[in-house]
């Protein structure tokens, strides 16, 4: 599994409406790997958590992933549609 297949894969299990869930990978150099989470402002909430507890957890998930595979730094950013 990539690493956008897994980000998009724990974004949709935590909203309410996944069909809404954008994921999408760039790259701005050979060492990050910038990724871009779009989901709807209702569930922007869930996926942020109380202090960006949820986001920090996806992010760690995710790093570790690539640690694992290719070694590449990872940034996640969330916005709303």
């Amino acid at each position: 599994m990539n690493l956008v297949e897994l980000t998009e894969y724990l974004v949709k299990n935590i909203v309410k409406e996944p069909d809404m869930v954008s994921v999408k990978e760039f790259a701005d150099s050979e060492d990050v790997v910038n990724i871009q989470v779009l989901v709807s402002s209702d569930d922007m909430g869930r996926v942020v958590g109380h202090k960006g507890s949820t986001i920090h957890s996806i992010r760690t998930l995710v790093q570790a992933s690539s640690s694992i595979h290719n070694n590449k730094r990872v940034e996640i950013n969330v916005d709303s549609y």
